[in-house]
């Protein structure tokens, strides 16, 4: 056998390509890691944009702005809910019990209100206090999880899946089954805070876009946030690092707790009720918003940019399945578990 040429044995991964170029294999790789860096963080904003130009081809009342603001105002409750859950699921932990905290807080809230309209008398000092009461009741439970989770050492898992069950029995319990209804002349007063708009946009939206800004600055740009991101990174490293772990832990938790009491604020003027079946799938809807928005489920990475994102897309999914009747409505929540599904697969090899 006549023995290989000589420069084909020079050949290696260094070597020069035949057109003369050299091929280095640690060039290729940063470029590989910068297409997936860009992948990842643009992935979800390309999507986005896709989805809005399939609904609109597929039905042209998608892209009408009364629509578009009918989208954006049922992602406010969502949206507000996923940018807690955003600090919670970065800091390594997660929470399954906000749909059933939403519903305790909005029937706890209207029994309050209900309660208070007949001394108080003017419907928006009793409203004032209610929307109070809901913000510090969501304090309160975001507490006590943080608390059993930092100081009593439990899963998170564990915790909120007994406080899903916890809370929508007992709101189960003070409705007796049914509903529990605000009065005509609160509701009739409370109403705006949905249904009012600023300069063409409902107030709900503002809300969400408030939160989110202000929930963006406090990871970005706050010695808390760059805590909480260690902690989802390295808990032990963190605390090695002098990091007060379980103070961050709490904060974290009942931050996540006042947004489920803002979103409920803004929720019940809508239906002016509360019943068993309120916030149902809501813990379902806010970690795939975080999720497909690109944090990582192990947590120490993610951005309240994305999460918006998510939450948006997911609403749009659900409105061109809705406009269009491509599957049965039913199968919205299938279909966000199948988004939940596929995006854990591709996160499989994230560092």
């Amino acid at each position: 056998m006549p023995p290989e040429p000589i420069d084909a044995l020079k050949q290696g991964p260094g070597a020069p390509a035949p057109g003369g170029a050299a091929v280095r294999p640690e060039t290729s790789t940063r470029a590989s890691h910068r297409a997936r860096s860009l992948l990842h963080s643009f992935g979800p904003i390309l999507g986005l944009v896709l989805l809005c130009i399939i609904g609109t081809a597929l039905n042209s009342e998608f892209a009408a702005i009364d629509n578009v603001m009918n989208v954006l105002t049922r992602t406010a409750f969502i949206g507000i809910i996923a940018v807690g859950m955003c600090f919670v699921i970065i800091s390594g932990g997660i929470d399954l019990s906000v749909g059933s905290m939403a519903a305790l807080i909005a029937g706890t809230m209207i029994l309050v209100m209900n309660r208070l309209g007949p001394g108080l008398g003017s419907p928006v000092t009793v409203i004032a206090v209610g929307i109070g009461f809901a913000l510090l009741l969501g304090a309160l439970f975001g507490l006590a999880h943080g608390l059993l989770i930092a100081k009593g050492g439990i899963e998170p898992f564990i915790v909120t899946l007994g406080t899903l069950g916890i809370f929508r029995a007992y709101l189960t319990y003070f409705a007796d089954g049914g509903a529990l209804t605000l009065d005509s002349d609160l509701s009739d007063a409370y109403s705006p805070v949905y249904y009012a708009s600023l300069l063409g946009i409902p107030i709900p939206v503002w809300v969400f876009l408030a939160v989110a800004l202000v929930g963006g600055l406090v990871l970005n740009r706050t010695a808390y946030g760059r805590y909480v991101q260690a902690l989802g990174s390295n808990e032990q490293v963190a605390r090695y690092a002098a990091v007060n772990v379980d103070r961050i832990k709490v904060l974290t938790y009942m931050l996540l707790g006042l947004c489920v009491g803002i979103a409920t604020v803004l929720y019940v003027p809508r239906l002016g009720s509360a019943s068993p079946t309120t916030g149902i799938l809501w813990e379902l809807e806010a970690i795939a918003a975080v999720i497909v928005g690109g944090t990582a489920l192990k947590g120490g990475s993610g951005t309240i940019t994305g999460t918006v994102v998510g939450a948006v897309l997911l609403s749009v999914i659900s409105n061109i399945l809705n406009l269009t009747s491509i599957i049965s409505v039913y199968l919205n929540a299938a279909v966000q578990g199948f988004v939940i599904i596929g995006v854990a697969f591709l996160q499989r090899r994230r560092k």
